[in-house]
């Protein structure tokens, strides 16, 4: 009875969907489809890939092999290609099998124009809708890179609690230090909250409120994370503003969209290391997640000996924390 049911269910609907793993059910064992649609096919493993492939005739993988690739956490696997998705192989080896949506629907036509250039041969196309959207009209240049120089962090956070209750020997210019296995920049973090302020202010806090408009603060780095939530559960200016900021690794922001996007790249070395924001990749996805304005704090000195990096800041407009 129950096997008679099990297959009046399934032979009935039309569309079944599931986990790649799932796709290996005993409830699916002896179907067969005609379609498959692979969704973020780009983080997917191959060999997770080919459990739901056995059972279809025709496969359509949806993603974007221009950003974050699946999670390998063994070194040895990565090394020998485990990272390397199907679907990025078919692009390279098959490139008359891609179809680029070139209409996207996120971002001003500013915001959108670098990524574009870099990743996708410049085929991307704002919709009209959100071509010039900015919550300050003409005035407000949308994609902004903040150098803050040798300004003390005492100066830069401004009006909020003093950094002696906040954490502890900040030091006067930036400079990256390994918390555990992560880094922080600790200078950085107190200028990306007093960024974030002065846009705030700017723009008008009540009408933020008002319009439910919110914030993305992003960085490479979980330890950079975690100070930056320290330093905005300390801050009186934004605690009105907090439930519509998110603080997050860009790893955790794939997927989303915000308003506004502040971007806290950390590294700052005499050596010019900047570790994996090589992989070009994850700063594709910090970069599109906002819808009208962007804000990166970095420093130049280091991030610049890099070519992606050079172009992008030459794209910016440059500020310098006040």
């Amino acid at each position: 009875m129950e096997l008679r049911i099990r297959h009046s269910l399934f032979d009935g609907a039309r569309v079944i969907a599931s986990t790649l793993a799932g796709a290996a059910h005993p409830l699916l064992m002896g179907h067969h489809f005609h379609t498959l649609f692979i969704d973020e096919a780009a983080q997917a493993l191959e060999a997770a890939c080919w459990i739901a492939m056995a059972k279809a005739d025709r496969v359509v993988l949806a993603g974007d092999h221009c950003q974050l690739p699946p999670t390998v956490k063994c070194p040895e696997a990565q090394r020998a290609g485990l990272g390397c998705t199907l679907m990025e192989q078919l692009a390279v080896r098959h490139p008359d099998v891609v179809r680029l949506l070139t209409m996207q629907y996120r971002m001003n036509e500013t915001l959108m124009r670098f990524s574009s250039e870099w990743f996708y041969e410049g085929k991307l196309v704002a919709a009209p809708e959100v071509k010039q959207r900015s919550l300050l009209d003409d005035m407000d240049w949308p994609l902004v890179w903040v150098e803050a120089g040798d300004v003390p962090a005492e100066a830069a956070y401004g009006d909020a609690a003093p950094l002696s209750e906040i954490t502890s020997d900040i030091p006067e210019t930036d400079h990256e230090e390994l918390t555990g296995r992560s880094l922080t920049n600790r200078a950085e973090a107190v200028r990306t909250l007093s960024a974030l302020r002065a846009y705030v202010k700017r723009v008008g806090r009540s009408r933020l409120l008002d319009e439910r408009v919110d914030f993305g603060i992003i960085s490479p780095y979980r330890a950079q994370v975690q100070l930056l939530r320290s330093l905005l559960r300390r801050d009186d200016y934004l605690r009105p503003l907090r439930r519509c900021i998110t603080v997050n690794t860009v790893d955790a922001f794939q997927g989303q969209e915000r308003d506004v996007v502040v971007v806290s790249l950390v590294r700052a070395n005499e050596q010019g290391n900047i570790g994996f924001l090589n992989d070009l990749r994850r700063m594709n996805v910090a970069m599109t997640r906002a819808k009208m304005k962007l804000i990166l704090l970095g420093d130049a000195e280091t991030l610049c000996r890099h070519k992606f990096y050079a172009k992008l800041h030459s794209r910016c407009h440059i500020e310098r924390m006040p």
